[in-house]
Formats: structure tokens, C-alpha cells, sequence
């Protein structure tokens, strides 16, 4: 076992605020396990708790360890786990309801108002050495799944929520809006579900040629467009209006170009968070029968996106452009927060050096 001061931290305490400094290693409960932390994501929504000290109605009120894209391996267990054991890899599932409500007992427990999320106000994160985690949210990894791999899961898992609400199936036109992580992932998840055809827009030409790689069909830079003339843009690109539309950006203009391209009757799902007021065409959506549905994480997803993954349906590995050691996760969060790259990986293990 590790020195109890050899659990170096990512903590954040306030806004601009951020550092390393070394906390205690905890002890799991009984239905907990501990989890020597290995590979953890940068996701955009720790870069803003850093920014700006909270994401609407969640404020960073004291200092909180950051980090909620992981994976790692148990080094030790609680007295009542019985499916996990020292030495299995896991993938870390976030969301961690505090009781059974009727969200849960109805299958949507991300929707539980009082739910554990790791580097959520007031809860900590796993970008550190040591962590320890509620069992039945750590998933073990099959053979073949590598670490960065598992800390994939959860932004894919994203994907996977947000095309199953939005309805992506065979033959599905679709719009993405936005080529970061989650539409790319996005992207791929409406691909293996069958969509026809699936244009993705961005601002950045090298986001947009990583789309084309991973399966685009048609890739668009957005400039200097109005939201109505983008929606025309991309209904001439697919010789007509997308059926479904994912916004994963959180601007205005684009949740406005979302509602303006999808075609009547059709369906728009927000993934991206931005503003918490936004001024929306809701009479032109209204009036057509568009469906705007929202989108929070994720449920019910962790065993069938760790199962695409260790099929290869599904590669996510060539998400990762950039990786840095715990000891630098500073510069590594300095470099997601400049647009560098696509997804940011900090590795954690200091006995599996990069």
C-alpha cells in the first residue's frame, strides 16, 4: 500500500485556481473498492470548473479533485464485493446514484437529483494516484481493452445516450454539430446504428479532417454563416433536410442552425452545454413538429460501449493526440484549454511511466 501522503491530486479551488498537492489515501467502504488510478481524460467540462469555478447551477463552493474520465485497477475490495477482486481492471462509471428513487426504478438514474457524479460540485474526481469508487459502477475490462481505452468509455457513452434518445437507426440522415470528442464520438455511434449518411460541421479544418477519418461522410467548415444560411448549406449537402440533428457544441448559433436544418417532424438532441439562456427559433420548431430533446451524460451504457470497444466495432483509440504524466496534468490542462489535439490523456500510474 501506497504512504498514506503518495496520493498526488489534480485539485481545483476556484475559479483559475488549480494544483497538485498530495491528499491521503482513502479506504473503500464495504461495498467499495480501492482503484490504483491509471489513464484519466480531460473532458471540457473540467477546463470550465477551472475557468470559471462552476457549469450553471453547479458551483465549486470548496476545493474538489478533478477528473471523471477513467479507469484504473482495484488493489483492494470491501467486505461485501463479490464481483470485482484485487488486480481486476475496471472502467469507472461516474454517475453513482445515493438512493433508489423513482428515476432509478424507472432505468434513468443520470436524472437522479441526488446523484454522485465525480468532479461535480460537491463531489470529487479520480485525477489522482488512489481513488476509491462504489463497485457496482467500476466495469470490468475484458482482454484486449486497454486502459485509455476504458477512460474512452464515458465520453463515448455520451455518444451512445445521445443517439439512442435521438433516435438514430438505418438509414438515418444525420447532422452533427461539432467535431470535438463527443461529436466525433457521436459520429461514430450514428455510423455503427445505421445512419446513411452523417455531415458533421466545425469551425477548425483539422477537426474536421479527423471526422473524415473516422468515417464522415461529409464535412463541413462553418464560417461566417448565418444559422439559416448554415441549415441551407447542409440540406444541400444531403439533398434535403437532416432527420436528426446532435448538437454537441452549446452556442447559440448552433443550436439555432440545429433547429433551422432538421427537417419537420424530425428531431434535435442538445448535448453541448453553453450559456443557461439561449434564444432559440422555438415558433419555427414548434410549428414543424421538431422535437428538441435534452441531453445529461448518460445511463444504461457502460456494458454496451465497453462491448463495441472490445469487438472492435468501434475504434476510439485514435482519439487520443496527446498524453502527459500526472506530475504535468497542469500543462496537460493548459493544452485541452488552447484547442490542441482532440482528447487530452493523463496517466496516473507512476509504476507505468509513459
Amino acid at each position: 500500500m501506497a504512504a498514506a501522503e503518495d496520493n498526488l491530486s489534480l485539485v481545483v479551488h476556484g475559479a483559475g485556481v488549480i494544483r497538485l498537492e498530495n491528499r491521503s489515501v482513502p479506504e473503500p467502504g464495504r461495498n467499495e473498492v480501492l482503484i490504483k488510478m491509471h489513464s484519466v481524460g480531460i473532458c471540457g467540462s473540467d477546463v470550465h470548473f477551472w475557468q470559471h469555478g462552476r457549469i450553471g447551477d453547479f458551483v465549486l463552493r470548496k476545493p474538489m479533485v478533478s477528473g471523471h474520465e477513467a479507469s484504473g485497477a482495484v488493489i483492494k475490495v470491501g467486505s461485501d464485493v463479490t464481483h470485482l477482486r484485487t488486480g481486476d481492471r475496471v472502467a469507472i462509471e461516474p454517475g453513482v446514484p445515493r438512493e433508489n428513487d423513482n428515476f432509478c426504478k424507472t432505468g434513468r438514474y443520470n436524472l437522479s437529483p441526488t446523484i454522485f457524479f465525480c468532479s461535480t460540485p460537491p463531489d470529487d474526481g479520480c485525477l489522482c494516484r488512489y481513488y476509491v469508487h462504489k463497485a457496482n459502477f467500476c466495469h470490468k475490462l475484458p482482454e484486449g481493452v486497454s486502459y485509455e481505452e476504458a477512460a474512452l468509455i464515458e465520453p463515448l457513452s455520451v455518444g451512445i445516450h445521445a443517439c439512442r434518445r435521438a433516435g438514430v437507426t438505418l438509414g438515418s440522415n444525420v447532422l452533427i454539430c461539432g467535431a470535438g470528442p463527443i461529436g466525433l464520438l457521436c459520429l461514430l455511434v450514428a455510423k455503427f446504428m445505421g445512419a446513411a449518411q452523417v455531415l458533421i460541421t466545425d469551425l477548425y479544418p483539422e477537426r474536421l479532417l479527423a471526422a473524415k477519418e473516422m468515417g464522415a461522410d461529409i464535412t463541413v467548415q462553418a464560417k461566417r454563416e448565418t444559422p439559416q444560411e448554415m441549415a441551407d448549406i447542409v440540406s444541400g449537402h444531403l439533398s434535403g433536410m437532416p432527420d436528426i440533428t446532435i448538437e454537441c457544441t452549446g452556442a447559440e448559433a448552433c443550436i439555432q442552425t440545429a433547429i433551422y436544418a432538421t427537417r419537420s417532424g424530425g428531431t434535435v438532441a442538445l448535448v453541448g452545454l453553453g450559456s443557461p439562456m439561449v434564444n432559440i427559433p422555438i415558433v419555427n420548431a414548434s410549428s414543424r413538429e421538431v422535437d428538441i430533446k435534452g441531453i445529461f451524460r448518460y445511463c444504461n451504457t457502460w456494458p454496451v460501449a465497453i462491448s463495441l470497444v472490445a469487438s472492435g466495432r468501434l475504434n476510439v483509440r485514435s482519439l487520443v493526440t496527446h498524453r502527459f504524466s500526472l506530475e504535468d496534468s497542469l500543462q496537460a490542462f493548459e493544452t485541452t484549454h488552447q484547442g490542441h489535439g482532440i482528447k487530452v490523456m493523463i496517466r496516473c500510474d507512476k509504476d507505468d511511466p509513459l
